[in-house]
């Protein structure tokens, strides 16, 4: 069965409000086995709506509407949609009384205005609103389902679990949906898509793949739809082994995993410590890692070297490897390392230095050029990168290859390595 939200709402369209409503909505049925064919987000304009109902119902079985419920003149919702079903607004006596019952724990008077909440088209079944004073209405017309709630969140949210699912169960069959998001770091989206061709080609015709990018990561989200929920549970398992065998060291994690989530997990159960010494990213990788509960376990603190002359007092760099190589330079990101390492007294110090940009690029050191190294108990291992030229973008990824590089030292030690960490 397939479904499509429609968000009602000039505020969506102008960007004065976000439409969180469909994320969460879309990610409630797909629970249930509902497949969300579409999004789509629409004016408070009469003919727009009914349009828009008019080819959903062509393409979908399920049609859920949040928005323009309210009591004011902008809120046209309900009229339209008595005009597109045919019939007329009646008086509903329960969502009267929860209008009366909400505005009486407020303190508030009832108006001629909150009466007509109460109003709803003869032909619906009303929904009721606990949060709030506008009903929501169920509609069945020529083998679709038509659902209108308040676009409210507060309200939406307890109508869609405690009504709307439920009904909806009981008048599909639909099937199981199942996602699991594998997490990787280190190629771009189009190298990672071609290292795991072979794979993918090979997936069951009932699993989908999708490749979801973002600054530094590439989530892979397979999708599978099936009748049993448990063998579903143990296809994708056996999927995603195998692609660990293609891409060990690209995945760092899966589903709402972050990787400084994974590093902190990895610090804490070994037991070592991690400093920061960072310039161009002007102490995000230290923010990443303390925005973990519990990172005071592992994590000692961080100098945010964003001046040479900090390099040189707090860190012990040499200025004249400062004047002769440059801050963007191997030699001061493993001093600067090193130098964390030992103010702190940590078993691992990260270290960066970049041209974040839009400006201070050269032809030898272009925008985004980044030098990171992790000072380890007995080496500093160095890595150069070319990120690009978005600023913002550019700070992102050169903190996520950091908190990766870690990682990847860390799952490489043996258990050797950290007996003798803790002698």
């Amino acid at each position: 069965m397939k479904a499509e939200i429609i968000t009602i709402g000039d505020e969506l369209l102008i960007g004065q409000v976000i439409d969180t409503n469909s994320a969460w909505i879309a990610e409630q049925l797909n629970l249930v086995g509902i497949q969300v064919h579409q999004i789509t987000s629409i004016s408070d304009n009469r003919a727009h709506i009914l349009i828009a109902l008019g080819e959903a119902a062509q393409r979908v079985e399920v049609v859920l509407i949040t928005g323009g419920l309210g009591p004011t003149k902008d809120d046209i919702t309900k009229n339209t949609l008595c005009e597109y079903f045919n019939t007329e607004l009646v008086f509903h006596q329960p969502s009267f009384d929860n209008v009366k019952k909400i505005f009486g724990l407020r303190g508030f008077r009832v108006t001629e205005l909150n009466r007509k909440q109460a109003e709803v088209p003869a032909n619906c079944t009303p929904l009721s609103n606990i949060n709030g004073t506008a009903p929501g209405m169920w509609f069945e017309n020529n083998g679709v389902i038509f659902v209108s709630m308040p676009g409210v969140p507060f309200e939406m949210k307890p109508m869609v679990t405690n009504e709307v699912l439920p009904m909806l169960v009981q008048k599909t069959d639909s099937n199981c949906i199942i996602h699991k998001t594998i997490l990787t770091h280190g190629v771009g989206e189009s190298f990672l898509a071609k290292t795991i061709e072979s794979w993918e080609t090979e997936l069951p015709a009932n699993i989908k793949l999708a490749y979801l990018p973002q600054p530094g990561i590439v989530r892979l989200r397979l999708t599978a739809f099936g009748s049993d929920n448990d063998e579903l549970d143990i296809e994708l398992d056996n999927q995603v082994e195998q692609l660990k065998k293609i891409i060990p060291e690209l995945i760092f994690g899966f589903d709402d995993e972050t990787l400084e989530m994974v590093v902190g997990r990895l610090l804490k159960e070994r037991k070592l410590l991690i400093a920061t010494a960072e310039s161009c990213t002007g102490g995000y990788i230290a923010h990443l890692i303390t925005s973990i509960p519990g990172s005071s376990d592992y994590f000692m603190g961080a100098t945010v070297s964003y001046a040479n002359k900090v390099k040189v007092i707090e860190l012990e760099v040499e200025a004249n490897d400062i004047e002769v190589c440059g801050a963007v330079s191997e030699v001061v990101v493993s001093q600067m390392a090193l130098g964390a390492r030992q103010k702190f007294g940590t078993d691992f110090a990260l270290a960066v230095s970049g041209i974040a940009g839009p400006g201070g690029g050269t032809r030898e050191k272009p925008v985004g050029t980044t030098w990171i190294a992790l000072a380890t108990p007995d080496k500093v291992i160095t890595k150069k990168f070319l990120f690009g030229e978005h600023r913002g973008r550019n700070i992102r990824k050169a903190a996520l290859a950091a908190l990766n590089m870690l990682r990847l030292e860390l799952l490489r030690m043996s258990a050797k390595d950290y007996l003798v960490l803790h002698k």
